[in-house]
């Protein structure tokens, strides 16, 4: 099988996206060919104009959705046990997520994809179970060290801005192609599926992939059907 580059566009402050990475994960997992596939994060933001201070994720919730935002993150709790994933609601902390982005592009540069994988899920991790704050500067180090990068390039990166101009870009480049919600995966840079699919769509996904890019054929993907679909992703408001 030829080598297959799956971009993920997400956001970390995104329960979806959580959920999404978990399912595909599992799907790579199960596809035979998995370890020709490269999986690269690229940045997105459901708030680019969140204020950047850590606040609690019920205020912000209760303030955009009213009333039905505790039964939307009890379905997500319910979901994410599905797949092994603890949502702790009660603990999370909401925070501007541009230096976190700017970490995952850092980590991309220097390490490369796998790394960045590996930090993704530390991050999610930390932001959704133990309560971390996306937006300080020591705790992004402590998760990175945790990914196995070194902590003090990390911290000294953190410390400046670089890369705050090619992550705005990217997040404004990933507008401009159409992309409106999270998680959207683009297999290829020729098919996109959105939302926190069922691991078997994946799996069938990636197949289809396989055998497209065998034919070098275009084709389209055909990810409908998957439960979820329709709400399985976060939207910008």
């Amino acid at each position: 099988m030829t080598a297959v580059k799956v971009e993920i566009y997400s956001d970390i402050a995104c329960p979806w996206c959580y959920l999404g990475k978990a399912r595909f994960e599992r799907a790579l997992s199960a596809f035979p060919q998995g370890g020709a596939v490269e999986v690269v994060y690229r940045p997105f933001q459901l708030d680019p104009h969140a204020p950047h201070e850590p606040l609690p994720h019920r205020e912000v919730l209760d303030a955009k959705y009213g009333p039905q935002s505790a039964a939307m993150d009890e379905r997500l709790a319910q979901l994410g046990a599905a797949e092994g994933l603890t949502f702790a609601f009660d603990s999370v902390l909401e925070n501007n997520s541009l230096l976190a982005h700017r970490l995952l592009r850092f980590a991309l540069d220097e390490y490369g994809a796998p790394a960045q994988r590996r930090l993704k899920g530390e991050l999610m991790a930390g932001h959704f179970t133990a309560g971390m704050d996306i937006g300080d500067p020591e705790q992004l180090a402590d998760a990175a060290a945790a990914a196995g990068l070194d902590r003090a390039a990390v911290a000294a990166f953190l410390a400046g801005d670089a890369l705050t101009d090619e992550v705005v870009a990217e997040i404004a480049h990933a507008r401009e192609i159409g992309i409106t919600a999270v998680p959207t995966f683009v297999f290829e840079g020729q098919w996109a599926v959105q939302g926190g699919q069922e691991t078997s769509t994946f799996l069938r996904v990636l197949e289809q992939v396989a055998k497209e890019t065998a034919a070098d054929d275009s084709a389209a993907l055909d990810a409908s059907g998957a439960d979820g679909c329709a709400d399985g992703a976060c939207v910008v408001e």
